[in-house]
C-alpha cells in the first residue's frame, strides 16, 4: 500500500518533548526521591524476625533488630520511620492499657533509636487497636456496641504523652475520634512537650485495603471482618473527608494525612488544594500486597510498578509517602525472599 509523503504542517509537535531520555528528564514535572519516603517498621517483643505472610518482604522485628533496620534505612537517606507494635495477646485488654506503659515496646524502641540516631525522625501511631482484645481503635461499649469517643480521646492523650516523653518527633493519631487532635495538642503542651508534632491521620477511610496491616499488628479478629465504619470515613464521601482535614488543621495538626493513598488520589489532590500544611499519604498494606503478588506471579514488573504507584501519589499532591517499598527504593533488598 502506497503511503503519502506529504508532511503535516504542525506548529506543535508534543512528541518533540518525548524524543530522547535527556529531553524527558529535562521537562519531568514530578519525581519521587528518598527524601519523600517514610518507612513503616513493625516491632515485637523478642525472637527472630518474622515475615508477615500477607506482606511478603515485610517483617516484624524485635527491638535490637528494629534499631538496626532503622539505622540502615537512615544511612541510605530515608528521613523518617513510623513505628507500629505487635504485642502478645496476653498483654491486651479491653481498654488497651499496655499503650500507656512508659516502658512498653514502642517507648523503648523510640528511646533506643533517638539515642543512636537523633536525626532520624520517629513517628509513633496513637491508637488503641494493637493493644485491645477487640481490635477497635477506641474503648468499645459492648452494651451499646459503640466506640466511646470522649473516653477514648482521654486515653489517647495519655498515650501521646508517654510517646512524647520517650522522645518521639511526631505522634500520629490514626483513630478518627472526634476532637482528638485538639485534645492531644493541648495535652502535649500542658506536659511541656510542645516540641512534639502531630501528624494527623486526618482523612482515613474505612478501607478494604487494610487487611494485611491488621495481620502485621495482630488486630484482625478471628471472627472475621472488623467493622470500623462508625469512626472511619465512608469511601464514597469526598466532602466529608475534606471537612475532617479542615477540622484537624483548625485543632492544631502539623501535617495532614490521607489514607489509603492509591485508591484516593482525588482526595489527596483536593486536600492539597485546600491547605498550606504538609500533606502525607499512606500507601497501605493492601496496595503493597497486590503489587507484590502480581509481580510474584509474573504479571507486573515489580520495580517499574511500585515506582509508578509512588509517582502517582506524589503527583496527586503528597509531600511525603508512608510506604513499605522504602527498603526496596533505597536498595536494601534486591528480592522479596532474602
Amino acid at each position: 500500500m502506497a503511503h503519502s509523503s506529504k508532511k503535516l504542517l504542525l506548529r506543535r509537535r508534543p512528541r518533540r518533548l518525548r524524543a530522547s531520555e535527556g529531553v524527558r528528564r529535562l521537562i519531568e514535572e514530578h519525581a519521587v526521591t528518598v527524601r519523600d519516603l517514610i518507612a513503616p517498621v513493625f516491632c515485637k517483643e523478642d525472637g527472630a524476625r518474622e515475615e508477615i505472610p500477607s506482606m511478603p518482604g515485610v517483617f516484624r522485628y524485635q527491638p535490637q533488630d528494629a534499631l538496626r533496620f532503622a539505622l540502615d534505612l537512615h544511612e541510605r537517606g530515608v528521613p523518617a520511620i513510623a513505628l507500629f507494635p505487635c504485642i502478645p495477646e496476653s498483654n491486651k485488654d479491653a481498654t488497651g492499657s499496655a499503650a500507656l506503659d512508659s516502658d512498653g515496646l514502642i517507648p523503648r524502641v523510640i528511646r533506643e533509636i533517638k539515642e543512636r540516631a537523633p536525626s532520624l525522625l520517629v513517628i509513633a501511631d496513637v491508637a488503641l487497636d494493637p493493644y485491645t482484645t477487640h481490635g477497635h481503635d477506641g474503648i468499645w461499649n459492648s452494651e451499646t456496641e459503640e466506640i466511646e469517643n470522649d473516653v477514648t480521646v482521654g486515653l489517647l492523650c495519655n498515650m501521646a504523652r508517654v510517646l512524647g516523653r520517650a522522645g518521639v518527633d511526631f505522634v500520629a493519631p490514626s483513630d478518627m475520634m472526634d476532637g482528638r487532635v485538639g485534645a492531644i495538642r493541648a495535652s502535649l503542651d500542658e506536659a511541656d512537650l510542645e516540641r512534639v508534632g502531630v501528624l494527623s491521620y486526618a482523612v482515613k477511610f474505612a478501607s478494604a485495603f487494610y487487611g494485611p496491616f491488621r495481620d502485621a499488628v495482630g488486630s484482625r479478629r478471628a471472627k472475621g471482618y472488623l467493622d470500623k465504619r462508625s469512626y472511619q470515613l465512608n469511601p464514597a464521601n469526598l466532602r466529608e473527608g475534606l471537612l475532617e482535614a479542615q477540622l484537624d488543621e483548625a485543632e492544631g495538626a502539623d501535617i495532614l494525612m490521607v489514607k489509603p493513598a492509591g485508591p484516593y488520589l482525588d482526595v489527596i489532590s483536593k486536600v492539597r488544594d485546600r491547605t498550606l500544611l504538609p500533606v502525607a499519604a499512606y500507601q497501605v498494606s493492601g496496595e503493597y500486597a497486590q503489587i507484590v503478588a502480581a509481580a510474584q506471579n509474573g504479571w507486573l514488573d515489580l520495580e517499574a510498578t511500585y515506582r509508578e504507584a509512588l509517582l502517582s501519589i506524589k503527583r496527586a499532591g503528597a509531600d511525603m509517602i508512608f510506604t513499605y517499598f522504602a527498603p526496596l527504593f533505597v536498595g536494601m533488598r534486591d528480592s522479596l525472599t532474602t
